[in-house]
């Protein structure tokens, strides 16, 4: 009987088959089920929108945000322009459920304007306020977008001409027209929050800028709507 002295390669072949058996191959990562992945996505969306702007909601952005692949948000996302108006449409109506919540604790009418008003001029809400600046933009070449902006900006409009009507019943109030007064409302804030962007005038200016024609809009007394 020949013995055979084993090589240095089928020594080390032998230490490479040991070294395989023994050593566990890595978990394979967890897959999420879909609805979890899709409102990681859409939570994913949302966040860089209001840190980035809606202009960076792209499928890398949104992928880099999420930590996953750009492909993966395509497959759950597969029209960005319809994930861009959705994104804005749910930051929308989270911003109007909040300050809905907020008048409905106001005393009268007044206060009610007053709190509306104030919220909307706030400085904390600029990056909200910077979003609509994004979706009237990116509106123009975008039509979902520009739908969501159509719906979100009625919706606001419904909400503070129902607080003026109840201004108007109680007699707090004598506009000509509550719906003109509604959109007068907005066209203030709308122009002096894009003036507030680019620093156009000083803080203090616009936001008596818009409380004073409000206050001769709904004809109440001078200070009627400022801040107590």
């Amino acid at each position: 009987m020949i013995n055979k002295r084993p090589t240095a390669t089928s020594t080390s072949a032998a230490a490479t088959r040991a070294s395989a058996a023994t050593t566990r191959k890595p978990a394979a990562p967890t897959r999420k089920p879909a609805a979890e992945r899709a409102a990681d996505i859409a939570a994913a969306a949302r966040r860089v929108a209001v840190t980035d702007g809606l202009g960076a909601v792209t499928l890398r952005g949104v992928a880099a945000e999420a930590g996953v692949t750009s492909a993966l948000v395509a497959h759950y996302e597969p029209s960005i322009q319809a994930l861009v108006a959705r994104t804005f449409t749910e930051l929308a109506t989270a911003e109007l459920d909040e300050v809905k919540a907020l008048i409905a604790t106001a005393a009268d009418p007044i206060r009610g304007v007053r709190m509306l008003v104030s919220t909307l001029l706030a400085p904390a809400r600029h990056e909200l306020s910077a979003l609509w600046a994004d979706a009237w933009s990116l509106g123009r070449r975008n039509p979902p977008l520009a739908e969501a902006s159509r719906g979100a900006m009625a919706a606001w409009h419904g909400l503070a001409t129902a607080v003026i009507d109840r201004g108007v019943m109680s007699g707090d109030f004598t506009p000509g027209s509550s719906d003109r007064a509604a959109l007068l409302i907005f066209a203030l804030i709308d122009a002096t929050t894009a003036y507030a962007l680019v620093d156009y005038r000083a803080a203090d200016e616009r936001d008596e800028l818009v409380r004073r024609t409000l206050e001769i809009s709904l004809q109440i007394p001078s200070g009627g709507l400022s801040d107590l």
